[in-house]
């Protein structure tokens, strides 16, 4: 029975991405997709840790889990930017059913998380630090951005938003990843700086400072990255 604890975790990922996808398109509000990617995120987490903790890791689970990224942290994002970006396009030149054709750039998210996914199942060196930006943290950059300054951001911020998000997940920037060896400062500074950082920007800004919540992950990464390079840091 324990075995399928772990998949059953996943599958309510997927299922919190699914109804994401339906609200968002049904209300036509993008600003509603960050609760669902956050929701999906926590399960994201459990479902590895109850893997680990169970004992029960399995190929099923694995390919599973990268399904269910694909619906959760792809779909769901480019579906809240494509109705974001429509409802931000006014030329009915190019329109298809009502929709403006240069709303589906939204779209490009799946195809290249799935990349990013097939990319980190096939890798060998990302058991400390990631290669590309994760899927998970791309689609809450993406939801922040969306429910926080919605009425504020242009379609041309959302496009080059997009095409951001596209080439940081298949590069090979390094980025931190939260696995604790040992919870010692030393070997952990860079982690432990971007939760300080974290920490002081939500409380002082609270909702504010969700946007830059993973623009500061990624700026800690790589100057973290820099430091271990320079032998300011040891690594772990």
């Amino acid at each position: 029975m324990k075995r399928h604890i772990p998949n059953l975790i996943t599958c309510l990922n997927i299922l919190t991405g699914a109804a994401g996808i339906v609200t968002v398109a049904v209300k036509q509000d993008p600003s509603l997709a960050l609760p669902f990617i956050l929701l999906a995120g926590v399960f994201d987490f459990f479902d590895g840790l109850a893997a680990r903790m169970l004992r029960v890791q399995s190929d099923i689970g694995k390919e599973l889990d990268s399904l269910a990224d694909v619906i959760s942290f792809g779909m769901l994002p480019a579906a809240a930017l494509v109705i974001g970006l429509s409802q931000r396009i006014t030329s009915g030149i190019f329109d298809f059913r009502e929709l403006p054709f240069w709303a589906l750039i939204g779209l490009l998210i799946v195809p290249f998380s799935a990349l990013r996914l097939a990319k980190f199942n096939l890798a060998t060196d990302q058991s400390d630090e990631f290669k590309g930006l994760p899927t998970p943290a791309n689609a809450i950059l993406i939801g922040a951005f969306l429910y926080t300054s919605l009425g504020f951001v242009s379609a041309g911020f959302l496009i080059g938003l997009t095409l951001l998000s596209c080439f940081l997940l298949v590069s090979n920037i390094p980025m931190l990843a939260f696995k604790f060896k040992t919870m010692q400062w030393q070997g952990n500074e860079a982690k432990y700086v971007l939760l300080l950082i974290l920490l002081v920007g939500l409380i002082l800004l609270q909702q504010a400072f969700l946007p830059f919540v993973i623009p500061t992950y990624i700026l800690v990464s790589i100057v973290g990255n820099y430091l271990v390079r320079k032998g300011a840091f040891r690594e772990q």
